[in-house]
């Protein structure tokens, strides 16, 4: 349950990472943040990925500045706060399955680098004593540089890929706007596009392509004109 606390212990929580989180109750963003800190250390100290040390400070300073952001929140703004994992690791970890299939090539190049690395921090110390004094130091100059190589080429390709999705968008929207824009002209003269339109749209040429029901009904007309004239006339 959270509780706002203030005070001397406070203080001492706060200064480590997750702790201070805990102790006002949000036990989620403690445990995330305390696991996430350990984490990077372990791996920056065990693994040889010496990089990721870069990110403990931030994570030590986010932890802290966080502690006294609750503490200094009114009663109501504090107790509307959510207790959250840090990144949405519960929507990381429940999505796990979507998550590798969508970025599957991506992991397995992260894991292997992983695993190359791991092997060449663990061998190049006995290359070193192994190889001749000349071709040692060139073995330790490339296991020194190696790992600034590969995450420069990792960000040369993040970037690479972000102005070229960027560019797939932008040719959408085009493509989009094209496409509301686009309008057939008004045609008032309509052709006629059925063979009953058609044949009753063409004129006849002679009175031998008239039908004999047009013909009976134009000489009953003619008839019925001519009697009436003579009535008329007499």
């Amino acid at each position: 349950m959270t509780k706002q606390k203030k005070g001397f212990w406070l203080f001492i929580f706060s200064l480590i990472p997750g702790a201070g989180e805990m102790y006002m109750g949000f036990r989620k963003q403690g445990i995330s943040i305390m696991l996430l800190f350990w984490s990077l250390i372990a791996l920056a100290s065990g693994i040889g990925m010496g990089w990721l040390i870069l990110f403990v400070p931030i994570l030590w300073f986010y932890s802290f500045f966080n502690v006294h952001n609750l503490k200094s929140l009114s009663e109501e703004e504090f107790y509307s706060v959510e207790d959250t994992y840090i990144l949405h690791m519960d929507q990381l970890v429940g999505d796990a399955n979507s998550l590798i299939e969508k970025y599957r090539t991506l992991i397995a190049v992260v894991l292997i680098v992983l695993g190359v690395t791991i092997l060449w921090n663990n061998f190049a110390d006995i290359l070193y004593w192994i190889l001749p004094e000349r071709l040692a130091d060139m073995v330790n100059a490339i296991s020194y540089r190696l790992p600034q190589m590969i995450i420069a080429a990792a960000i040369i390709g993040i970037g690479l890929y972000i102005l070229a999705d960027k560019k797939k968008k932008l040719d959408q929207e085009e493509a989009a706007e094209e496409d509301e824009h686009y309008w057939e002209p008004y045609r008032p003269y309509q052709q006629p596009t059925s063979p009953e339109d058609t044949e009753t749209a063409k004129p006849y040429a002679s009175a031998a392509q008239i039908p004999s029901d047009l013909a009976e009904d134009a000489s009953e007309t003619d008839t019925a004109k001519s009697s009436s004239s003579d009535t008329t006339i007499s």
